[in-house]
């Protein structure tokens, strides 16, 4: 990989933390309605993944799912907006933190409901093929979705037509509040989660396609797993499942007491930060020295602070502009 893709691939991870640490900050200071659910810590797997498609590919996102919103090329100050509840938000105040879109952008929207996205990709990744456009749609989902009917009948349609759509499941550790050991046992105060399976990248087997596990910490490890997939789908030999194992550093949902995970935990995730450890690596090859890792750390916050007061100062929406854009 050159290493000016190692730099860019270092600057969008670092600006999805920071835009995810300031929410964080506005959230508790009362500034953002409704929730949200944050990102931190699994940086390496949107980056990775859409650096990997082209600008006019689709994505489909989660809940949580500012990072691949960003990731896929969304501006700051219009995202903010959007979480600001502004007329100038990419939505108009209509999406908010869990239904973040941007078509234009190939962005088809997070999406409140576990799974919901999956099916989207793939009729995506259907009218790509029938129209013969070489996109691909990449699907992000946690593991927990990956129990959901939708996950089960849109793979099997997706292998069933040779789509060109890569599933990638965030494997974070937890569905909501109940945590899956490494070690396929389930444990939340006693009760069981529904999936025996040890790795989600498994379930491949059943549709017949590739499953692959890969180290979601590891931005150029997502990075080359996900171009392989895509090439693959361009090529027309159909989906991918790709299994990225990370982790969420702050709980299911911004205000949620962490009294489910143990603080060792925690602690041993955070010294495997994404962001951090990655940019120690282009230090010690060279690519970045300490003064420019400075530099672009004051850079990146200087537009996450344009942006928020861009949100700020940006108009409310109006009462007549609640039945404009409502097709339904």
């Amino acid at each position: 990989m050159e290493a000016s893709m190692k730099k860019e691939l270092y600057i969008d991870m670092l600006r999805l933390r920071r835009f995810e640490e300031n929410v964080r900050d506005l959230f508790a200071a009362g500034e953002l309605p409704g929730f949200v659910h944050l990102y931190i810590g699994e940086e390496a797997v949107a980056v990775g993944a859409c650096s990997a498609i082209h600008s006019d590919d689709y994505i489909t996102s989660t809940h949580r799912g500012h990072g691949h919103v960003l990731a896929k090329g969304a501006q700051p100050d219009k995202m903010f907006a959007e979480l600001f509840a502004k007329s100038t938000g990419y939505n108009k105040a209509k999406g908010g933190s869990m239904h973040l879109a941007a078509p234009q952008l190939g962005i088809l929207g997070a999406n409140g409901i576990v799974g919901g996205g999956i099916p989207l990709a793939t009729g995506a990744a259907m009218t790509a093929k029938l129209t013969n456009s070489g996109r691909v749609a990449l699907c992000f989902f946690g593991d927990g979705a990956s129990a959901q009917g939708t996950f089960h009948e849109s793979v099997n349609i997706a292998a069933s037509y040779n789509l060109p759509c890569v599933y990638i499941c965030e494997n974070n550790l937890y569905a909501g509040g109940v945590k899956q050991n490494f070690d396929g046992e389930y444990v939340n105060e006693g009760m069981d989660y529904p999936r025996k399976l040890k790795d989600v990248a498994d379930r491949a087997a059943a549709y017949g396609i590739p499953g692959v596990i890969v180290n979601g910490n590891d931005v150029e490890a997502v990075h080359d797993a996900v171009k392989a997939a895509t090439d693959r789908a361009r090529a027309g030999e159909g989906p991918t499942l790709i299994e990225c194992k990370t982790y969420k550093w702050r709980t299911h949902f911004e205000g949620e007491p962490d009294s489910y995970r143990p603080p060792e935990e925690v602690a041993r995730w955070k010294e495997l930060c994404p962001v951090h450890c990655f940019g120690q690596k282009l230090a010690q090859e060279n690519v970045l020295s300490e003064q420019d890792l400075l530099d672009i750390d004051q850079q990146v916050n200087k537009e996450m602070q344009d942006a928020i007061a861009f949100a700020r100062n940006s108009p409310d929406p109006t009462d007549a502009q609640a039945l404009e854009d409502v097709y339904a």
